[in-house]
């Protein structure tokens, strides 16, 4: 994961539209600081349902026929 870009909070509260702007365009954080010091990290909106939509799509990937019995025999040692 990236980290999120740096900015001072007099040149956030100057710019506030345009970096809000940029934020949900590019899809990265943006941190603000004070005398250096993170104050607050601002993040692009991701609405809650879209993550419980389906969390595990494309985690999966398909081998074969996963219910056809195996062709190879195994035998059990007594």
């Amino acid at each position: 994961m990236k980290a999120p870009k740096s900015i001072p909070a007099t040149e956030f509260k100057t710019r506030c539209l345009a970096l809000l702007e940029e934020v949900r365009e590019t899809r990265q954080s943006l941190l603000v600081t004070r005398h250096g010091k993170p104050v607050v990290e601002i993040s692009p909106y991701t609405p809650r349902n879209a993550a419980r939509v389906n969390p595990l799509k494309g985690s999966i990937v398909f081998q074969d026929d996963l219910i056809s019995p195996l062709i190879e025999r195994w035998e059990s040692v007594p």
